[in-house]
Parts: structure tokens; sequence; C-alpha cells
């Protein structure tokens, strides 16, 4: 079953459809509850709040669609792996797979790879014969988008960084770079740019790049002059309400990989 929460990057829930249906021949359930996860995060900003919100309406969606299958849905697999664990004992965030499941879960837990590192993930993945397409997928976090588009998510605003982040990926793919992940952050905040020759107040958008082998610790690659402004160039121009671009230098553990 994939339940697309709305914060998706762009293309991935048919990425997902493709792989399990068209690849793996899965009997997959598609859900689009878009609207009932953006519903439930107006006006919500702080981070953990929205986390365990996203978390747990996943979760309801998920017993309602597994409800009209009947009895064909037992379990309920997590990607939880190691690094996850080990930030939430930490108190570093609130990880969406560890500890924010409800008590009376209707399903048997399922969490095959949750004391590996992501590394040993994919070497797992390769020896079960899995598409290198989704062995090399750019990790992606539970509640996705909502956890960087930061404070109280909106609609135009959401949208706005799910294009950004489609040219980052697309600019890094095209120039043949090996990094292990890279995405942009919007905030909910704005600053003054020109567009078209007018004064414009928009939001900047934040590149974010690192390369790691645990995720436990993680450095971030000097990227090309000519590749920040070619992405900058272009999220300014093809991106509505984008008006600035800024290169996130913090490594792990100094900062996190995600901004919330």
């Amino acid at each position: 079953m994939h339940v697309n929460h709305g914060l998706m990057r762009k293309g991935e829930s048919e990425q997902v459809i493709d792989v399990f249906k068209n690849q793996m021949d899965a009997n997959l359930v598609y859900v689009d509850a878009t609207d009932r996860f953006l519903g439930k995060l107006v006006d919500v900003a702080e981070p953990e709040t929205k986390r365990k919100i996203i978390g747990a309406e996943f979760i309801h969606v998920f017993e309602e669609e597994a409800r009209k299958v009947g009895n064909e849905v037992s379990f309920l697999a997590q990607g939880t792996i190691y690094p996850d664990i080990l930030e939430s004992k930490d108190g570093v965030k609130a990880h969406h797979n560890v500890g924010g499941l409800p008590d009376d879960l209707q399903f048997e837990l399922c969490e095959p790879v949750k004391l590996l590192y992501k590394d040993e993930v994919r070497v797992v993945g390769r020896e079960l014969g899995l598409p290198e397409n989704m062995v090399e997928r750019q990790p992606f976090p539970g509640p996705g988008l909502g956890v960087r588009c930061l404070g109280a998510i909106t609609r135009d605003r959401l949208e706005a960084l799910r294009e950004a982040d489609a040219i980052v990926r697309e600019e890094i793919d095209k120039a043949g770079l090996t990094i292990w992940q890279y995405f942009a952050v919007v905030p909910d905040f704005r600053a003054t740019g020109v567009r078209d020759g007018k004064r414009a107040y928009d939001w900047p958008c934040i590149i974010r790049c690192i390369n790691t082998v645990d995720v436990i610790t993680a450095e971030v690659p000097e990227l090309d002059w000519a590749l920040l402004k070619r992405t900058t160039a272009r999220i300014t121009a093809e991106v509505p309400g984008i008006c600035r671009v800024c290169y996130d230098l913090t490594p792990k553990p100094v900062g996190t990989v995600e901004w919330e």
C-alpha cells in the first residue's frame, strides 16, 4: 500500500507505482490522501508536532484502507534504520518510525533493517535483486517535504519547494556527480529580490547536499561554481515565489541532515 500524503517529491508517487506495479508485479493499493494530511497540518509550525501529526495520520489512513481489503493486510512494514534509533534515543529528533506508533496498532510491526546502516541496507537490497534505481534511491524521510517546507505548511510554498527540489535533483544528476543526498528546503520567511525588473518579496531556497557512509556524521561537498549558478538561475526563473538561492555548508553533527 502506498499512501500519498501530499508531501511527496515531484514524480515520487509515479515512481513508486511504476516500481511495484510494473517492475515487481506487486498488488499495490494506491491512496491519495493529500487533502486529508494538509488539512491536519494547517497552521502547525512546530517541527516535532508536524512529524507526530503526519505519522499518526499515516497509521489511521493505513488502517482504514486495510479494512477495505479484509484480512489481506497483516503487517505494517517500516524502513527504520539504525541511525533513526540512535538520533531518537539521543533526543536529536523524534523520528517518525521510532516511538510514534499507537499502542493499539492493529498490525504486526515489521522492521527488517532497523539494526543496519544505510550502506548496509543497500547491500541487502542488491542481494535481494531489487532494481538499482530503488537501491540507490535518494533517502527521503517519512514526513516527506513536510520537514523541508519549514514552519506552517502552505500549498503555494509546498509547490514552490517541490519544483525547486526537482530542479536541484535534475541539475546534479545531469552533472554526473556522486553525492549521497541532495535536496531543497524552503523556509517560512521572505527576502527582497528582483523579478522582471521589479521589486519582489519572495521566499529563499536552500540547497542541502551531504556525503556520508553511516549518516552519523556527514560532510558537505564542494559543488562546482557553474553548477550552483546554473541551478540558481533555473530556480529563480522557473519557480514562482522564490527569489534567492543559498547553499548550506553545515556538516553533521554540527547540524542535522534535515532542517526540521
